[in-house]
């Protein structure tokens, strides 16, 4: 069994360390990968997206996040079955897991593991990585069924992440920046179809209104498909849309922010 680990721990510290060590003691046949611990932290919005683009290219298994900047709030701890059947995600109730279940179908059992049997005592306020979640996660990885790790749950009952939406508008497309990567390259929430429905072909020369302030690119297959230095508005590897500037940062070039505005439109 495969177990898959993100969080917004870092590797300066012991977290990470800590909880592979609990999912070892736990769950010795278990073998885990490290998704990412680079999430910034406490930013549960950029954990949700990094595991629905990463999780369809890890076996399955069960998927342990933790982004929880409510550790020791009022906030469950949960573990959920994804309609694949062959996936489970365990973390806090804040919406990190939410958008992973819809790329796998939807929820369909959710269980309460705030007070798991499983858990380790006693249980600290602020790790519940180690004491809640990283114990869930191997009992499930040795095959423990979902039902026995707590209180079930409505799936209607977990929270939710809410992100903003392209509109296609007449000859133009307003999509609003999601994340950035370490790049620079900016992710938004377009696709290649919105693209396409307000008129914009690959090769087409672009203009980035941000803030008032237009910006000229093309719409572009890959970074070497532009001078370096230039602006191009690509799509990404998860078929998102993105804008990059070749060798150089998109994010600081544009001044942009999370959820900030964008118009794209044909020069």
């Amino acid at each position: 069994m495969f177990v898959t680990f993100l969080s917004d721990y870092g590797e300066q510290d012991e977290f990470v360390g800590v909880c592979r060590g609990v999912l070892a003691g736990l769950a010795p046949a278990a073998r885990v990968i490290d998704v990412t611990h680079g999430i910034a932290r406490h930013d549960v919005r950029a954990g949700a997206l990094v595991l629905r683009n990463a999780l369809p290219y890890m076996p399955a298994g069960v998927h342990l996040a933790v982004v929880d900047p409510q550790v020791g709030g009022a906030r469950r701890g949960v573990a959920v079955a994804c309609a694949d059947e062959e996936r489970t995600l365990v973390g806090p109730d804040n919406g990190l897991l939410m958008l992973a279940a819809e790329r796998f179908g939807g929820a369909i059992e959710a269980v309460d593991v705030s007070r798991s049997p499983w858990r380790l005592e006693p249980v600290s306020a602020t790790f519940h990585g180690r004491d809640i979640f990283a114990p869930v996660a191997a009992a499930l990885a040795r095959g423990e069924p979902l039902a026995a790790a707590g209180e079930p749950c409505a799936v209607e009952e977990l929270m939710p992440l809410m992100l903003p939406s392209a509109d296609r508008r007449p000859g133009a497309l307003a999509a609003h920046v999601l994340l950035s990567d370490r790049f620079g390259n900016v992710i938004l929430d377009g696709t290649h179809d919105d693209l396409t429905a307000v008129g914009l072909r690959l090769g087409d020369e672009v203009e980035v209104v941000a803030d008032g302030r237009a910006h000229r690119g093309r719409f572009a297959s890959t970074f070497a498909d532009v001078d370096v230095g230039a602006l191009l508005l690509y799509e990404d590897a998860q078929r998102q849309i993105a804008l990059a500037v070749n060798r150089g940062s998109a994010l600081r070039e544009l001044r942009l922010g999370r959820d900030d505005e964008l118009l794209l439109r044909t020069c």
